[in-house]
């Protein structure tokens, strides 16, 4: 009895010694790797990313014209479930903008379109080269901005649609290459594509599968990119895929979009589902839904509580759904996303109905924050106003850099405390007037100049530094190519035909994505 009593206290002793050599050799060990992945500019017919060679995908919905009256002021157009233009009343035409952007930054030539069906087609800031049944090629000039295609006449019988606009020298192969060369270039070696504005994720409208963007649709604008579009962009980078569920889609939708993900998504690929998008977020219709459906079910009287609740719950729901249709987990990695200044929120997020078991990461978007408001305790109109460049670039580096450096290590108590991974959904300079300060001129003059600087890839070293020596997992930078405006210098760089190497946000990104590993493309 006493030899089998010693050699159970004996086979603890080691059992304990064992376990604490593990968690020393853990605790000793520095944290894995992150990844750097990219949030893609939205579809729209000012996007200067020009991701297609079919310009027709990101053009603007048809504009009802009437001859006389003012501009958009026509009769309601008749159009087909794909958008197309069906009817013409008399003495009307409808219009579309393509390639609404500035500066002369996008190709001039001759362009292509063509067309099933019979009408009748006008250009503005487009000449015709020649003409002819089904295809039309016209020469464009960038620097005069935008060009208009006109629909003057309408077959209705037969009316024009399968509407393709090419840029100039894709006609012969538009079809495999459905990407811009540069566009697949520039992001060669990205770890993970997060399609958010792609998919139209704020103030979504979809509910059911039917209402879903579709291939064969007019534009891209309406209700997003088709996911099969996302997937082959995933394809043929070798790229994971993070999707965002629109918060008024069934379970028939989730279901569904997760069998064409399945079906035609590389299979080394991850998939990053997370339900909408800042939830948390009052600005969005989302969050007030969110808060409504929370109340609905008693979770809480309080609105914004009774949304972070909900979150977690509808999160499980579709992640489940998920699961059914993958046969799994392996592949997906599950997102509960939160408010990266509030830790708090981020708790109460995974701790409902004990969420964190049925997930595997925590999304924040700790940006290095410099919103200025007509009047605030430590930042305000009057402050940044009397801000130079270099004075600007002090509040980011010495305020706002370490602040966003609290919200992670806030952020990675919590993941670490419910055993999941801190990821960025989105991250990068936060540079914005906001309440009225946005019109401010001479504040978004400098906020853009600030996004120039090369003190600002500095300060990007700093903070992916940061990040990685805090144990933060992938990083979706928001966002790729973007103009700058008064509402943001997000884009990573402003135009598709910008020289990356002038743009100091760009090569500090690239060359710490370099550092991980990743194949990425560095002038």
């Amino acid at each position: 009895m006493m030899k089998t009593k010693s050699c159970l206290i004996l086979a603890l002793t080691v059992s304990v010694l064992i376990a604490t050599s593990l968690r020393l050799q853990a605790a000793s060990l520095p944290p894995p790797l992150p990844r750097l992945g990219m949030n893609l500019n939205g579809p729209s017919d000012w996007n200067t990313e020009l991701p297609f060679v079919d310009v027709s995908r990101l053009a603007r919905q048809w504009i009802s014209q009437k001859k006389g009256q003012s501009w958009g002021k026509g009769p309601a157009l008749q159009l087909d479930a794909l958008g197309y233009v069906t009817r013409l009343e008399p003495d009307c035409f409808a219009e579309t903008l393509m390639c609404t952007v500035e500066g002369g930054h996008y190709p001039s030539g001759e362009y292509t379109l063509l067309y099933d069906g019979e009408g009748q087609f006008e250009f503005n800031n487009g000449t015709i080269v020649s003409r002819q049944p089904g295809r039309i090629v016209f020469k464009v000039d960038s620097s005069r901005g935008a060009f208009f295609l006109r629909l003057t006449q309408v077959n209705s019988a037969n009316y024009p649609r399968n509407i393709r606009v090419l840029m100039p020298g894709f006609e012969k192969n538009y079809r495999e290459q459905v990407f811009h060369p540069t566009f697949l270039e520039r992001w060669k070696g990205i770890a993970c594509f997060r399609f958010m504005d792609w998919q139209e994720t704020n103030n979504s409208k979809q509910q059911k599968w039917a209402d879903r963007p579709k291939l064969e649709e007019f534009t891209w604008t309406r209700a997003g990119v088709p996911v099969e579009v996302m997937v082959d962009l995933c394809n043929r980078q070798q790229a994971d895929a993070w999707f965002c569920m629109p918060h008024l889609a069934d379970d028939d939708y989730v279901r569904e979009f997760a069998r064409v993900v399945r079906a035609r998504l590389h299979p080394k690929a991850k998939v990053y589902i997370e339900l909408s998008n800042e939830l948390w977020n009052g600005m969005f219709q989302q969050s007030r839904w969110a808060g409504e459906e929370g109340r609905k079910l008693g979770f809480a009287e309080k609105p914004w509580e009774a949304g972070w609740r909900f979150t977690a719950h509808r999160s499980v729901q579709i992640f489940k759904i998920w699961e059914e249709v993958f046969g799994g987990r392996d592949r997906l990695v599950r997102v509960l996303a939160s408010q990266a200044a509030n830790p708090y929120v981020s708790e109460r997020i995974v701790e409902w109905q004990e969420a964190y078991k049925q997930a595997d990461a925590l999304a924040i978007a700790p940006y290095i924050s410099c919103n200025v408001p007509k009047e605030g305790k430590n930042l305000d109109e009057a402050r940044a106003a009397a801000w130079n460049v270099e004075q600007a670039l002090d509040f980011m580096e010495t305020n706002a850099l370490p602040e966003s450096i609290r919200w992670i290590q806030g952020n990675k108590k919590i993941a670490d405390k419910y055993g999941l991974k801190l990821i960025a959904y989105e991250a990068g300079q936060h540079m914005v007037g906001v309440g009225g300060v946005e019109n401010n001129n001479a504040i978004t003059s400098l906020f853009h100049q600030a996004n120039r600087h090369p003190r600002m890839g500095q300060i990007y070293e700093k903070y992916y530094s940061a990040w990685q020596k805090e144990g933060g997992d992938l990083l979706c930078y928001f966002s790729s190519v973007g103009g700058w405006s008064k509402w943001g210098s997000w884009g990573i760089m402003e135009y598709y035909d910008e020289d990356p190497a002038q743009s100091p946000k760009f090569m500090s990104t690239m060359r710490w994505a370099k550092s991980l590993g990743q194949p990425v493309n560095l002038p």
